[in-house]
């Protein structure tokens, strides 16, 4: 029987090399996609038709979020592992000239609130695994305590409240056999903006590697919720 993971944000970037990854190693995939026109992920199902399935995912959407889950109870009985990947850095019409209450917002319901909402939605089918697995991919730039950012006001506070949805999540459900990744993925050549950045230190199939080898690691943490980098250091958060 495969091992089943929902993978947001896997159109392209880390949530699509993290979605390759795990269906190389026989799991069975739910891949939320934002963007039906960007051919990727469509070009993976031709690979593994039988392991992957596509969903649309919008997780700023309460009710996309929904269908999808809905969706997902009609093939499987659970859900082992969510990985929370979808995020954004910049809104519609977000300018660096002055502050942009509609971008402000829409970064925020990504990427804070969108956790959110998949974990309320998938809980019931993640009660029934076994392994119930919470992987977050957040970010260095929500350290308060290590902040030395001089801009980005919305994407940093996005990220320090989705460390402490977090943190309150641990809270409640790691009595009930729920285990956790809170994750910084190091400087990916990522799309977050909209197009493929060309700064970074790492590819989108690089950081998946390290990145994946700690989603699934059987490291015990006695309760602890850390913020862990690809380079396995934590982070005060």
């Amino acid at each position: 029987m495969h091992l089943t993971a929902l993978v947001s944000g896997a159109d392209r970037g880390l949530g699509y090399a993290l979605c390759a990854d795990l269906l190389d190693r026989g799991w069975r995939v739910f891949a939320g996609q934002f963007m039906p026109k960007w051919p990727e992920l469509g070009e993976l199902a031709n690979r593994y038709p039988d392991t992957l399935h596509i969903l649309p995912l919008d997780v700023s959407s309460t009710q996309s979020v929904r269908s999808a889950i809905e969706r997902i109870s009609t093939l499987v009985d659970h859900i082992d592992m969510l990985i929370s990947n979808a995020g954004i850095s910049h809104g519609p019409n977000e300018s660096e000239e002055g502050f942009d209450d509609t971008a402000f917002r829409a970064i925020y319901d990504v990427n804070a609130l969108g956790a959110i909402r998949l974990v309320e939605t998938l809980l019931p089918l993640m009660d029934r695994s076994e392994m119930r697995r919470l992987c977050f991919v957040s970010s260095e730039a929500g350290s308060v305590s290590m902040a030395h950012r001089t801009r980005g006001y919305a994407y940093c506070m996005s990220k320090t409240a989705l460390n402490m949805a977090v943190r309150i999540m641990h809270n409640d459900l790691h009595g009930d056999g729920y285990t956790f990744r809170l994750y910084h993925p190091g400087w990916i050549k990522s799309y977050m903006s909209g197009k493929k950045g060309t700064a970074g230190d790492l590819e989108p199939g690089e950081a998946a590697v390290p990145a994946l080898a700690y989603f699934l690691s059987d490291r015990e943490d006695k309760g602890r919720l850390v913020l862990t980098d690809n380079l396995g250091r934590e982070w005060s958060f």
